[in-house]
């Protein structure tokens, strides 16, 4: 047994801080942790305790707000007054949030969440097309936005707008006495709707419990206790408080969930470099701040190593750094490492997804080291499976599709049974749709999502942006894959056919996609071919023979 696995079983032998117990969640028995919390607002209430200390600091170019965990419950009272008496906001009404990452969002989520109501997070580089129909599908009764992204909706949105620079201070001005709310909430009552791209063109609206939340917050804490418990090493490096340095969209898992509330759950700091990512802002963030943590993509792990300023800057304070949103080369990980080299014990990667509430399997310290090809072993309250594509389990070293169980599996996809049933199968096995097999206990990736492209840590599905280009009048068909990239991981690339005597230069082609899409799925590789695209019998695109050739590419960008 490697010390890691050792310490693990410590921490969940009955009566330690992680032990376990089997209940039922959503109909079915599972491995739960049975000293979570058992509701957000239960996690708030619990965060009085680190009420001087510091919660947000948010850095915009030269302005900087900061607030300690008593402020932050006290804007959030008077935001839940606010929205419940302004807006009529109570247990299961939706608020949605359409905002880059801003205080403003923060405590509007939290005073949702306390209401029992529940939070939609907009994705804030939608364009209105794709606003329009999350808002219609979601129907919140107010929408809190940005005035960047407020400004993209023309016309009316057919429910309020509240646009935060403008009008979200004096709302709570007008209730500065306000106290928490006290409305029951049940542990499985939806929280959280947060939207992931759509295999038919349209995004789906993940539903989150309270549960699924907490139950969340114990796997993070479960990972963070048994690597510093492993790494003696640690203990011997100068003692500084928790503070998280956050470069993920708060309309993410791993913004929303695995900073934001994890770090108000453990009195930690969190530190948001504002507006587009600058690799040396962040540095200076880093040294200032003394930060000790950062969950990263690769497309800014790889943006922050390669600056050439990144080894004249103090990053002693880093603890524990960890990845995920995409697959994390090795090679840059060892580059990481060598950047931080206090963190080579307690550097990790994982395997999630938004549906399975961020965690499913974490390669953390020396198992990493051991075995960088890994995602690691299933995190202590999930189970793993593969599956072939009649449903039966595998054998060992086999690969099919991953199915996970657990607390941790999403409640349902909002206001879509059919899709609901599809993913989540008898016995709450979620289908991810993921290829991967699992050997001696360990879990390893063959592909993602099937034609999935994961642009930068943002999933980008073929479907849509085809069905953007074919509707093209000069477009005869078109198929859309990933290309590697060094930095983004993959980047979009589009084959066209056009039709007889039509061509369009691919600039025109990308304003075409931008206008109805986000920037991240626009295609920047394009190529055009004189013959009908490959397919099978079926008539499916054979997308393997696309990737193939590289032929007529045009570069963009």
């Amino acid at each position: 047994m490697s010390r890691l696995a050792a310490v693990e079983a410590q921490l969940l032998a009955p009566g330690a801080p992680f032990e376990l117990a089997e209940e039922e969640v959503l109909g079915e028995r599972v491995r739960v942790f049975a000293n979570r919390a058992r509701s957000l607002r239960d996690v708030l209430l619990r965060a009085r305790e680190f009420a001087g200390a510091e919660y947000m600091v948010f850095r915009d170019g030269e302005r900087e707000r900061r607030y300690t965990f008593g402020d932050h419950e006290k804007l959030v009272a008077s935001a839940a007054a606010a929205l419940s008496d302004q807006f009529d906001i109570g247990p299961g009404d939706r608020v949605a949030i359409l905002a880059a990452n801003c205080p403003e969002w923060i405590i509007s989520f939290w005073a949702t969440v306390s209401l029992g109501a529940i939070c939609a997070g907009l994705n804030g580089w939608w364009t209105e097309d794709e606003i329009r129909y999350a808002v219609g599908h979601s129907k919140p009764k107010v929408v809190i936005a940005d005035r960047r992204r407020a400004a993209r909706i023309t016309g009316d949105l057919g429910v309020p707008l509240l646009v935060v620079e403008d009008e979200f201070d004096d709302l709570l001005a007008g209730y500065p006495a306000a106290e928490l709310p006290t409305q029951p909430i049940a542990e499985y009552d939806p929280a959280i709707i947060l939207y992931t791209s759509g295999t038919t063109g349209r995004a789906k609206g993940v539903v989150h419990t309270h549960g699924n939340v907490t139950n969340m917050l114990m796997v993070s804490f479960f990972h963070g206790a048994r690597l510093m418990m492993a790494n003696p090493k640690q203990a011997e490096l100068p003692q500084l408080a928790n503070s998280i340095l956050v470069t993920s969209p708060l309309f993410h898992v791993s913004g929303l969930h695995c900073a934001a509330v994890t770090a108000l759950a453990a009195g930690a700091k969190t530190v948001w470099p504002m507006g587009r990512f600058d690799p040396e802002t962040t540095l200076g963030l880093i040294e200032r701040e003394k930060v000790t943590g950062w969950g990263y993509t690769a497309t800014v792990l790889h943006r922050l190593i390669g600056h050439a300023e990144a080894g004249h800057y103090d990053l002693s304070s880093f603890r524990s750094v960890g990845g995920g949103g995409s697959p994390i080369p090795a090679p840059l990980i060892e580059k990481a490492k060598a950047l931080f080299p206090q963190c080579s014990h307690t550097m990790g990667v994982g395997y999630g997804l938004t549906e399975g509430t961020a965690f499913a399997t974490l390669n953390a310290g020396e198992e990493l080291t051991d075995d960088p090809a890994s995602v690691g072993r299933p995190v202590p309250v999930v189970e793993v499976e593969i599956r072939d594509d009649r449903g039966r389990s595998v054998g060992e070293g086999e690969e099919g599709e991953i199915h996970l169980r657990g607390p941790l599996v999403m409640r349902e996809y909002w206001d879509d049974a059919e899709a609901t049933t599809a993913a989540i199968k008898p016995g709450r096995w979620l289908n991810t749709g993921d290829v991967g097999r699992l050997h001696n206990g360990k879990l390893y990736i063959a592909s993602r999502k099937r034609d999935l492209i994961l642009r930068g840590g943002e999933n980008v599905y073929p479907f849509e942006i085809e069905q953007r280009l074919e509707a093209h009048p000069a477009i005869e068909e078109a198929a859309v894959i990933g290309v590697d990239h060094a930095e983004l991981g993959q980047e979009v690339k589009a084959v066209i056919v056009f039709e007889t005597d039509q061509e369009v230069a691919p600039e025109a082609l990308q304003r075409w996609v931008a206008d109805a899409l986000a920037y991240y799925k626009v295609p920047s590789l394009w190529e055009t071919r004189k013959e009908p695209l490959p397919r099978n019998a079926t008539g499916k695109v054979l997308k393997n023979a696309l990737r193939d050739t590289q032929d007529s590419m045009f570069i963009e960008e």
